[in-house]
Formats: structure tokens, C-alpha cells, sequence
């Protein structure tokens, strides 16, 4: 019998919830909402974008007042980096690692473990490589990919999303007054 004091409705609970978008086709997250996702400084994420380590896929920044958007995907990757970049992988190696993971799904991500020696990035799919690995004596730390990619929907589950694609343009340019050319361009500019 359900508790009358519990403040959520029988047979709810948070596994009921829907969980947030896992790729990058219907909605964006703006540069702060990743930071706090996955736990890094805007200073970072900027740094990663502009250095093209981790570029935003759903849209990058075009000019100043514009908003970086970052797909699920990228941000399980950056996740990714900051746990290396924690570890003390360095950065060159990080980025032959990322490079590799960008080529995968959001799916294909959850079933990846990384392991590393320090110096080197090793991919693992199965329980086995990752066994031969650490018996070779080459692992000294692991990333379960799947446990980054959980950490990230657990995090976005209270954080705001956005359109992937831009709501339309108000068609000002055509309603403006004759000399109201600023208006005008204003419109062309949100357009394309």
C-alpha cells in the first residue's frame, strides 16, 4: 500500500520519467548546461571548441551573440575527455582517442570501456579485452563509457534543452515600413 505521505503518484517513480534525448537530431545543449553536465568550467569547453577537441555537432558558434549547441554525444565525449584529461592522459592522446569516438553512435558509445596506461588509449568492447589488457600489464585505469553516457542523462535530467533546429524567422523585412531598413536586414540576418 502506498504511503500517503509520498509526495509522487502510485506506481510513478523516476525510472518512469522519459529519459532526456539521446542524440543530437532533436534538441541542443547551450555551453552552460553541458558545463554542468558534465563538470567542467565554460573557460574549458570554450577552449575544447575553439581548439576543435570537442566541436558542438548540432551548431557551432557563428559570430559573437551566437550559442554553441552540443548534441548527447558530444557531451558523453566530453566527459570522456575530462576523465582522461583527470587521469593525466595527455592532450595528444586524448585527441587520437576522441577522434575515434566520434566516428561511433551514441549506442555504440555505451558499450566502449577505455582503458589506459597513462601514456596510450585502449579500446575496449568486451569484458575479455579488457582482462588481456590489465594481463598484459598495460591498464592502469578504465573509463566505462556506458557509466559516462548514464552519468550524462542522469545530469540533463534536470537541465534545460533546446530546439535543435532554430524556431522561424518572423518575416519583419517584409511588414517594415519603406525606411525602416535596419529592421529589414535584422530579418534577412535571422533568416540566413
Amino acid at each position: 500500500m502506498p504511503d500517503p505521505r509520498d509526495p509522487e503518484p502510485a506506481g510513478r517513480s523516476d525510472a518512469d520519467a522519459a529519459p532526456p534525448p539521446t542524440d543530437g537530431d532533436s534538441v541542443g545543449y547551450r555551453g552552460v548546461t553541458a558545463c554542468h553536465a558534465v563538470g567542467i568550467s565554460y573557460r574549458q569547453l570554450d577552449y575544447w571548441a575553439r581548439t576543435t577537441l570537442v566541436v558542438p555537432s548540432v551548431r557551432d558558434a557563428s559570430g559573437s551573440g551566437t550559442q554553441r549547441l552540443y548534441s548527447f554525444r558530444d557531451l558523453v565525449v566530453l566527459k570522456v575527455v575530462k576523465r582522461l584529461l583527470d587521469a593525466g592522459v595527455s592532450l595528444q592522446n586524448i585527441r587520437k582517442a576522441i577522434d575515434t569516438l566520434r566516428s561511433r553512435g551514441v549506442e555504440d558509445l555505451a558499450g566502449i570501456t577505455l582503458i589506459s596506461d597513462g601514456t596510450t588509449v585502449y579500446e575496449c568492447r568486451s569484458p575479455e579485452e579488457v582482462v588481456d589488457l590489465l594481463q598484459g600489464g598495460q591498464g592502469v585505469f578504465g573509463i566505462a563509457i556506458g557509466g559516462a553516457f548514464k552519468e550524462i542523462q542522469g545530469s540533463l535530467s534536470h537541465l534545460p534543452a533546446e530546439p535543435a533546429e532554430p524556431a522561424p524567422a518572423d518575416d519583419e523585412a517584409d511588414d517594415a515600413p519603406a525606411g525602416d531598413e535596419l529592421a529589414a536586414r535584422r530579418a534577412r540576418r535571422r533568416a540566413g
